[in-house]
């Protein structure tokens, strides 16, 4: 790669090659450029490239004479707690989520403590692209503040969304594995407040990943092993930033990201009803807990950008991604591996019912995706291709290309970076979904 892959929302590339110094002193010297006076805070997981790329995000922002509060290593999520918290004009999180070791990242947060918006994203972006850069005389330069407790705050705000004493008598036994990322750090502080036995994995941020970093049941195979080793009631598992949560149930089977939005929004409407917002990509099983609890259901254009905004337009009580990123309105509008293990947490103390059964009241759907490579302009009569085909289904054009029947769905959506298609199928069955995805790559061969 030579260039990074850039959105509205922020940038990620591979060290030294397609994000180099110079190109993460330009990104954040135009995002300062879209901001309102204040500070802006930095934060960074656990990659080693982070404090080489915390110096340059630091000093750029200094020398656009920007006070920088800097709290190290922490996790997305936190991030969005402390730039509310600081009355930050915005904020810059180093990292690269799930992608491999060489890369790194910027996302960006504006003033609300959340990933920017379209509006705010496509500023900053047009200001990259114009080398805006507004530099400071020596007598203007702020200098940088070192915050001290960078989590208590976001503790506080997920422990008031639980009972907190019923959870602490179950004195639960918790595999978190922060797999050398910025979640440890957190993880174990909440935890511990909910007066969990905490069996921990790749505590240090490091960036040392002791398996493949995208929390996926093929790369989380050891970590069920050592839940049931450990005797753990449950595992969750978390990205590099940890705003993306996995779990492993009692058994050592791998649950999944799907789950852990469903398990939480369960738990959620139970207690507190009211609007449900999720990507148009994310498991139907949101839809039929929302039909459950007779509440309203809104889809939104996949990216959590785009969720966030939906979430807000109705009110929504809850929200998120079907990648293991539940967001509640109570904490931030960021995506949150913490709330979802608080969540998940008080739903077993409450109904005290194991993990696994917890997961297996929930509706059961198998999900299949797959890429195909096709050039941009060839798109608009792919999607045409695929609705012809499936002519039986409802269509929905708000994210590429959604076609629903009642038990199914399949999406069909064009990269924003990469010339290729995103193909997601969900139905009862792994064969049944595999059977739209063959006939949607099928349809596109064909264009």
């Amino acid at each position: 790669m030579s260039e990074p892959i850039i959105s509205v929302s922020g940038l990620r590339g591979i060290v030294g090659e397609s994000l180099t110094p110079l190109v993460a002193a330009s990104y954040v010297a135009a995002f300062a450029s879209t901001l309102k006076p204040g500070p802006v805070v930095v934060s960074r997981d656990g990659r080693s490239s982070g404090p080489m790329l915390a110096q340059i995000v630091c000093g750029t922002l200094a020398a656009c004479g920007r006070r920088v509060l800097y709290a190290d290593v922490a996790a997305t999520p936190t991030l969005g707690v402390m730039v509310r918290a600081h009355l930050a004009a915005g904020g810059v999180q180093i990292s690269a989520s799930h992608n491999p070791p060489p890369y790194n990242g910027l996302k960006l947060f504006n003033t609300d403590g959340r990933v920017l918006p379209s509006a705010e994203g496509k500023a900053a972006l047009e200001a990259y692209r114009a080398s805006a850069s507004p530099w400071v005389t020596a007598d203007q330069i702020s200098g940088n503040q070192q915050i001290g407790d960078t989590v208590g705050q976001h503790v506080s705000l997920i422990l008031a969304t639980v009972d907190v004493e019923t959870i602490r008598t179950k004195r639960f036994r918790v595999l978190l594995d922060s797999n050398a990322g910025a979640g440890s750090l957190m993880g174990q502080r909440l935890l511990s407040a909910l007066g969990c036995e905490i069996t921990l994995l790749g505590g240090q941020p490091t960036g040392r990943f002791e398996h493949p970093p995208e929390p996926t049941a093929e790369n989380l195979a050891g970590v069920g092993e050592k839940v049931r080793a450990a005797n753990a009631q449950v595992g969750f598992c978390q990205d590099p930033d940890a705003d993306r949560l996995a779990i492993i149930d009692e058994t050592g089977r791998y649950i999944g990201e799907e789950y852990s939005l469903a398990l939480c929004l369960d738990h959620v409407l139970r207690e507190h009803k009211g609007p449900v917002v999720t990507n148009c990509a994310t498991s139907r099983m949101a839809e039929d807990l929302a039909a459950k609890y007779g509440v309203p259901f809104h889809r939104s254009a996949v990216g959590e950008a785009n969720v966030v905004d939906k979430m807000l337009a109705v009110g929504a009580v809850f929200g998120g991604e079907g990648n293991g990123g539940p967001i509640d309105p109570r904490v931030g509008y960021v995506r949150d591996s913490f709330v979802g293990m608080a969540l998940v947490l008080a739903a077993v103390a409450q109904r005290q019912r194991k993990v696994s059964e917890l997961a297996d009241e929930l509706p059961r759907y198998s999900i299949v995706k797959r890429t195909a490579s096709l050039p941009q302009i060839r798109l608009p009569a792919a999607l045409d291709a695929v609705q012809k085909h499936f002519s039986d289904a409802r269509p929905d054009r708000l994210d590429g290309l959604r076609l629903d029947w009642p038990d199914r769905w399949l999406i069909v959506r064009g990269s924003n970076t990469e010339p290729i298609v995103r193909i997601i199928a969900e139905a009862p069955t792994a064969a049944a979904a595999e059977e739209l995805v063959a006939a949607a790559c099928d349809c596109l061969s064909q264009v």
